[in-house]
């Protein structure tokens, strides 16, 4: 068997990851559960995979007794993507849930300009008014109209990126301050104390940990394994092998391809103006992200 041509592995391995990471909103759909038991057992899941990895290397452990007061803080917002996620997605949907859950590039962005004193280009300029007109074309026009609760699941889709992004400033923060933590080991000590927390969260809502029927058990176990785990596992190991701008393309393929899924699952229907909203947000957060490699 001939070797993969340069370049053709890390593709293979972000593309990989980026379809797999495109099913967790749909697993969190799928699962007949409380959004927070949701999130719960997705981190649960997701901690023993990962302590089993940990197990069968020494090597991947490197770093994982060290610094677990940083992974603290990087859990807690990574808490609160879920927690506001999980509810977008059942409010809204998996795949308008997942689109605005990537407006993270801007939030990241904005925070860099207020904190760190960063200048935007225009890329980011260009890809902010895009994916602000595609937000309008998706919502905006009928927002009168819409459910009160549909209108929560929007702004909570919103939140989810605000969330998300103080989850990857607080993470890249931490591994640069401590350079000597693996990867792996990082992710396992945040999904473990993440996992704690949405099990505290998960009780005093008042949910149960029931899980109803053998659909809901797969989806969650799918959800933490081949989403969490596995999806960002690839990914990572594939981004250092691939120019920025192309990283950014094929990550675009979750927020796709999520919306793909709940079109041929779950019947959702865009009228022709969504669907250019769409797709105009979705340029505007590939812009978003060129902006966000260049100024790394």
């Amino acid at each position: 068997m001939s070797a993969l041509p340069l370049g053709t592995r890390p593709i293979l391995l972000v593309t990989t990851g980026a379809v797999a990471i495109s099913f967790a909103a749909i697993f969190t759909r799928l699962a007949d559960v409380a959004p927070t038991t949701s999130a719960a057992y997705r981190m649960l899941f997701a901690s023993l995979a990962l302590v089993v990895l940990m197990a069968a290397s020494s090597k991947l452990r490197q770093g994982l007794w060290q610094n677990w007061s940083g992974s603290l803080l990087i859990a807690s917002f990574f808490a609160a993507d879920l927690w506001f996620w999980h509810r977008s997605i059942h409010w809204i949907g998996p795949g308008l849930s997942t689109l605005l859950a990537n407006f993270q590039v801007f939030a990241l962005a904005v925070i860099g300009v207020l904190w760190m004193k960063e200048r935007v280009g225009w890329r980011f300029a260009v890809g902010l008014a895009l994916a602000m007109a595609g937000l309008w074309l998706l919502f905006g026009q009928d927002w009168v109209n819409l459910e009160p609760q549909y209108r929560l699941g929007i702004a909570f889709g919103l939140l989810t990126a605000v969330a998300y992004a103080g989850y990857i400033l607080s993470l890249r923060g931490f591994q640069i301050r401590h350079a000597n933590i693996r990867p792996e080991a990082r992710l396992t000590q945040v999904t473990i104390l993440c996992a704690l927390m949405m099990v505290a969260i998960n009780v005093i809502e008042g949910h149960g940990f029931a899980i109803p029927d053998q659909q809901s058990l797969w989806a969650l176990i799918a959800l933490g394994v081949v989403c969490q785990v596995f999806g960002w596992l690839v990914i990572t190991r594939g981004m250092p092998g691939l120019p920025a701008s192309l990283v950014g393309l094929l990550l675009l393929m979750q927020p796709t391809l999520s919306i793909v899924w709940d079109v041929l699952i779950f019947d959702l229907r865009l009228v022709a103006v969504q669907i250019i909203g769409a797709v105009l947000a979705l340029i505007g957060i590939y812009l978003g992200m060129r902006s966000r490699a260049a100024r790394a």
